[in-house]
């Protein structure tokens, strides 16, 4: 009698809530029959055998999936989304796009018998905690490792990796900081009445960020738990492709897997010279610096660099910035000369063509560095309260074993193919540590996720890594989204490339009479035909903000005249781009005469 009570109360539950995931033919609703049906939670009384038959029948029928006699699963529809069919490579003007949805995947079994886990997961940041929840999302049993080695002055931190702890949420929040400091000083002449004596407390700054961080440490913690990833605090190094040792606190555990995720990214480099490793910091460290970094030396002119220089100085402290070849490599050279003109505005200087050469404490506490001009061979020395190297990122293999499983590396990376996989087919890399890809959370995030799908999930997807949108947090914030002019001009020809561009003026700067000097954008564009766009870049205020959703229709397709067909938003900076009608070929002045005409 209960038996039975209990079945019908279950059939009227499960038809309320799940009736629209059968009908729809929506792709929300057809990945809640993907999570549904692919559950091994959910289990059918023995009587409703025909239902669960039909259940089945009809996932398979919607996604175009034929029965197979092994229990495994072969798409031939499920390709760019649930349903979707590929897209032709005609559709995208920068890369065949073709090529990655080639070779329709067969669909991964969980294992059940030999090993420890489906999945491990080696490295707990980003793109490894996506890959280990979207996989247990889809029925595997994973683990994570992940171990911190603390830095040579001691820093170390949770879970979380780079991007929570120590690189973009507490630069964004000091970026923030900074502005607000600008913004604070520029209330004066908005009519406030502000206090000359209001000033930065970097002992409460840096606990504000540093309880934010723990938060989310915490956060996240929970959530693997409660998402079923067991997570090991250890450090992991291969035994062969299917084995692994973890060094815990106090002892040594051996896993072993069925699959594993390389994931764990990368940290700062030292420079080779004496009293770098001893004396310098790096941003690992600057977030939780238990002291005010005072009169500082920023040696390397990447995003990295550029930003901490940034905030350091909108917080009232004296970086310089050492170059010791070109700003922003990687970037559009014209846009980086303009953001390291606009930090030179604000005063911010910069030792072009140098190196270090030596770094000593001297009694007093303070760094003697000594430095040469690479081009003059002149060489000088300055003291400083705090050296910063951002002089680049090297990927974290050291520890791995990898010969043992019999990986093969790119100098400090991890080459993998359009799969995420690398030589050795059950193991597979994705994040920072992969070679020759843009390093950035939501592009490892993403990625994680989907080689998650691939494997667990029954989903073709690959990650497209064409036409990353970025930002850079400087004072003035750059971003852009495609192809740079030089790249667009090495690519098609100077010939077949059109930029257009523009000078403009912010109303929120007309007030407190703010530099517009290096307020631009431009969008380099085909010469003829419709003029696709190939890139965007936009210097200004709130750059990421606004060079989002133009992200977006830069990969659907857009043109020139979509671009300025479309009426923009009045008066905001965005809009800018939507007046884009001078071209740097047609020699006019980019500058604008007035804002509403």
């Amino acid at each position: 009698m209960s038996l039975t009570l209990w079945s019908s109360r279950f059939s009227v539950t499960f038809v309320r809530q799940y009736a629209t995931i059968f009908t729809s033919g929506s792709v929300a609703t057809s990945s809640l029959q993907n999570k549904f049906t692919n559950s091994s939670i959910l289990s059918f009384h023995n009587n409703d055998k025909q239902r669960q038959r039909t259940l089945f029948t009809m996932k398979n029928n919607r996604q175009g999936k034929a029965p197979t006699t092994s229990g495994a699963t072969t798409d031939t529809a499920n390709i760019g989304g649930i349903g979707a069919a590929p897209p032709s490579a005609s559709q995208h003007p920068h890369c065949n796009k073709q090529t990655l949805y080639d070779h329709p995947l067969v669909r991964q079994q969980s294992s059940t018998g030999n090993y420890d886990y489906d999945l491990v997961v080696i490295g707990g940041g980003s793109a490894g905690l996506a890959c280990a929840k979207e996989a247990v999302q889809n029925g595997a049993r994973v683990a994570c490792l992940d171990y911190v080695k603390p830095t040579p002055i001691g820093t170390k931190w949770g879970v979380g990796g780079t991007c929570v702890n120590v690189g973009c949420i507490p630069k964004k929040l000091m970026h923030q900081a900074s502005l607000l400091g600008e913004a604070v000083h520029e209330a004066a002449a908005y009519g406030w009445n502000v206090d000359d004596k209001i000033k930065p407390d970097w002992s409460k700054l840096v606990t504000s960020v540093q309880n934010h961080i723990k938060s989310v440490n915490w956060v996240t913690r929970v959530d693997l738990r409660d998402k079923k990833v067991e997570y090991i605090n250890g450090l992991g190094s291969f035994v062969d492709p299917h084995t692994m040792v973890a060094k815990l606190k106090t002892n040594e555990r051996t896993i072993t897997a069925e699959n594993f995720v390389i994931a764990v990214g990368g940290r700062p480099r030292y420079p080779d010279i004496p009293g770098a490793v001893e004396y310098g910091i790096t941003s690992d460290d600057l977030f939780s610096l238990d002291h005010e970094p005072g009169k500082t030396l920023v040696v390397g002119a990447g995003y990295i660099g550029l930003e901490c220089a940034g905030f350091l100085k909108g917080l009232g402290y004296e970086p310089t910035v050492m170059v010791r070849s070109i700003v922003l490599r990687g970037f559009d050279q014209q846009m980086a000369e303009l953001v390291a003109s606009s930090m030179d505005e604000r005063g911010i200087p910069f030792l072009r063509k140098t190196v270090p050469l030596s770094v000593e404490k001297q009694d007093d506490g303070k760094l003697l560095v000594k430095y040469k001009n690479t081009e003059t061979g002149e060489e000088g020395e300055d003291t400083y309260d705090t050296v910063l190297w951002a002089v680049g990122r090297k990927g974290l293999v050291e520890d791995l074993n990898l010969s043992n499983a019999g990986v093969t590396t790119v100098k400090d990376k991890i080459q993998v193919d359009t799969k995420e996989t690398t030589n050795v087919p059950n193991i597979y890399a994705v994040g920072d540590i992969i070679y020759g890809k843009p390093e950035l959370t939501p592009v490892a995030v993403l990625a994680g996720r989907l080689l998650a799908r691939r494997l667990y999930g029954g989903s073709n997807q690959r990650m497209d890594y064409s036409d990353v949108a970025t930002t850079v947090f400087t004072p003035l914030e750059y971003a852009c989204v495609g192809l740079s002019e030089e790249d667009a001009v090495k690519q098609y020809g100077a010939d077949n490339v059109e930029v257009f561009h523009g000078y403009y003026k912010p109303t929120e700067f007309f007030i407190p009479q703010k530099s517009v000097r290096y307020c631009y954008l431009k969008a380099v564009a085909e010469r003829s035909g419709d003029q696709r766009v190939y890139g965007l870049h936009y210097l200004g205020p709130v750059a990421g903000e606004v060079i989002q959703g133009f992200a977006a229709a830069l990969k659907s397709g857009l043109t020139i005249n979509t671009l300025i067909n479309t009426v923009g938003i009045h008066p905001t900076t965005a809009e800018e781009f939507t007046r884009l009608s001078i071209t740097k070929r047609s020699g006019l002045d980019p500058t604008p005469a007035s804002c509403c005409s």
